[in-house]
């Protein structure tokens, strides 16, 4: 794969983890965003949480299926394929969730976190096994839906890759009207996660320019913001309980932002941030799936200590985490390698490559001039 293309993935994965973080930023009935308590700041909240960064999911299902197979579907390999997302994705979903599974039921058990998280102690076989697997309903940690979806998606990647090679155009009409129209969820949690990645299944196997775009990047990203900023507006207004259109928008909305988030790429890979980012590897899958019980745990304290500044909380959480998330896998990285490996799907970060075309920082923060 082109290494620009290949770095700006990986940089878009942690911008947009990084994102889903104000998704999952915790709150109760009477610091809702929809009561309108803190004025702008409530709208900002709902601008990040339930519109702009709601692309992340679709997106970052969109890269899942177009690595799958930017080979071509002659160079794809399924029992080779399944063994491997064994290793990288259902190992450690099953390490992540059931950890945070075991933990929630120590401290249930001792009486603590109850109406913060499901019943865990008096819980029968069925809610067991849909919070330690995700069988029919959210697992315990509940970002890692995305992971279940996935593995969904991969077990029935050589229909979807027959289907998208055949008739590109039905098939994805067909997958964006169950991803957007109030259709039932059937086996999958999240309906945008089928169409983002055969969308991606779509874009390798006809071998789509996908750099076509980048000189349009900046109306591209303009206009995504401002359906984001618009979207934001209408949810404002109506929630938090939406109409049907209105929910099908939200919906249609994140999945065009499939477009805004590559057009940012290629903006961003070409500072010195951008290239920093798409060396991080492993960083944005361990705080994919490590945030949500940090999240939770800080919602506890805060209650705990009774401090009714909620806009406080909100400021402080995500990059809370974020630092403890960083901290964490660097000294995991360097202590224990062989878990961190195990943990991230043996996803490593590190030097690479410099990027034809794009200028390189230097040690000391200048740019280095190309020759």
């Amino acid at each position: 794969m082109d290494a620009t293309v290949s770095a700006r993935i990986n940089m878009m994965r942690i911008v947009l983890i990084s994102g889903i973080i104000f998704v999952h930023v915790p709150h109760d009935p009477a610091t809702s965003p929809y009561l309108g308590t803190f004025g702008g700041l409530d709208w900002l909240r709902v601008f990040l949480a339930d519109s702009l960064f709601r692309i992340g999911v679709p997106c970052l299902s969109a890269i899942s299926g177009y690595l799958l197979f930017h080979r071509g579907f002659e160079g794809f390999d399924y029992r080779k394929t399944l063994r491997s997302k064994a290793s990288t994705i259902l190992l450690p979903f099953l390490l992540w969730n059931t950890a945070f599974l075991v933990l929630v039921y120590g401290a249930q058990s001792r009486g603590i976190g109850f109406g913060y998280l499901p019943d865990v102690v008096h819980a029968g076989p069925r809610e067991w096994m849909n919070l330690a697997l995700a069988v029919e309903s959210w697992p315990i940690n509940i970002p890692l839906y995305f992971l279940r979806d996935l593995l969904l998606c991969l077990l029935l990647s050589p229909l979807i890759a027959a289907l998208v090679l055949r008739y590109p155009r039905t098939v994805l009409a067909l997958m964006l009207a169950y991803a957007v129209l109030p259709l039932p969820n059937g086996i999958f949690l999240k309906k945008s996660i089928l169409f983002g990645f055969s969308f991606g299944v779509a874009m390798a196997l006809h071998r789509v320019d996908i750099t076509r775009m980048d000189r349009f990047a900046i109306p591209v990203v303009a206009a995504v913001l401002a359906m984001a900023v618009l979207l934001s507006l209408a949810l404002y207004a109506f929630g938090p309980d939406f109409p049907a259109w209105l929910d099908m928008l939200r919906s249609l909305a994140a999945i065009a932002g499939i477009f805004g988030a590559w057009a940012l790429s290629a903006l961003l890979i070409r500072t010195g941030a951008g290239q920093a980012l798409s060396r991080l590897g492993g960083l944005s899958f361990w705080i994919f799936c490590g945030h949500y019980p940090l999240l939770v745990l800080f919602w506890m304290v805060w209650n705990r200590l009774g401090i009714a500044d909620y806009p406080l909380f909100y400021a402080a959480s995500p990059l809370l985490a974020l630092a403890i998330l960083v901290s964490t896998h660097a000294a995991a990285r360097r202590f224990t390698p062989g878990l961190a490996a195990i943990l991230t799907g043996r996803r490593a970060g590190g030097p690479k490559r410099p990027l034809v075309g794009h200028p390189q920082m230097k040690p000391d923060g200048s740019i280095a001039q190309r020759r």
